[in-house]
């Protein structure tokens, strides 16, 4: 009986979890001009997303937030495992000073760093560019601390083994240190890349033109200009949750895995 009413519990707040992203779904397989019909649509149709799609940009603002979420997830996620490497493993000068000045920066708050960043952006010509929007978020503070205490578990004779057999520490790295911190590796990419998928402000700064804007501030856009074509907005907003959905269906073992293992290692 206590198990039968756990599995209850459990689906009945999956149900209520799912409920708004299967009405947005639905209301966006709706025609046009039935959005506040409170049924399920007689009919159901593609019109929605090809108009939003096709018509109003937004394969353009989808191929742009690709080409920001994923250099930035992808890059940022190398920098923090190559620094958490030199952390864990590695003897240096003031490393714990510089490792905690580090992790004490994560309490300044991001607003901050906004206006010293565009002006830096803006003093080197890459407002409007894919590079203004993504280096300054290349550095990745919460990323390095994750997996530099996942790296520290890893035996130092294994490393020993490796120079003895006269692997170069770049190999070390590639081939022994991140295969065996993947999960907290993989979890990372995929924070990163919910991170810069969904970043509105600064993107919203950067891009100055349509063409360069992504699926949030494109998406902001188009609700400001469209406040009543319900159907439209449910579209983009289905479409806009599409990558993030994905890479969490399929990588959701890593990310369990890295945050768990990440949460009693260290």
């Amino acid at each position: 009986m206590k198990k039968f009413l756990w599995y209850f519990t459990v689906t009945l707040l999956a149900i209520i979890f799912m409920f708004p992203f299967v009405w947005m779904l639905l209301t966006a397989l709706k025609e046009p001009g039935t959005a506040l019909v409170l049924s399920l649509p007689k009919k159901l149709t593609l019109y929605n997303f090809k108009k939003v799609l096709f018509e109003f940009g937004f394969s353009r603002f989808f191929l742009n937030s690709l080409i920001v979420a994923l250099s930035s997830a992808t890059v940022s996620t190398l920098f923090a495992s190559l620094a958490a490497f030199a952390f864990a493993k590695k003897s240096f000068f003031m490393k714990e000073y510089l490792f905690w000045l580090f992790i004490a920066s994560m309490m300044v708050p991001g607003l901050l760093y906004v206006i010293p960043q565009f002006l830096i952006v803006y003093k080197l010509g890459w407002i409007n560019t894919y590079w203004g929007m993504i280096v300054p978020h290349l550095a990745n503070v919460f990323g390095l601390f994750l997996i530099t205490q996942f790296m520290r578990q890893v035996p130092d004779s294994l490393l020993e083994s490796a120079r003895i057999d006269g692997a170069s520490e770049f190999k070390i790295w590639w081939r022994i240190m991140v295969p065996l911190a993947f999960p907290i590796v993989a979890t990372v990419f995929l924070l990163n890349f919910q991170f810069h998928w969904s970043n509105f402000l600064w993107q919203l700064i950067v891009a100055q033109s349509e063409k360069m804007y992504t699926v949030p501030v494109g998406l902001a856009m188009f609700k400001s200009a469209h406040e009543e074509a319900y159907t439209l907005e449910m579209a983009a907003s289905s479409v806009s949750i599409v990558p993030i959905s994905l890479l969490f269906i399929f990588a959701q073992r890593y990310f369990i895995e890295g945050i768990t293992q990440g949460a009693v290692k260290g």
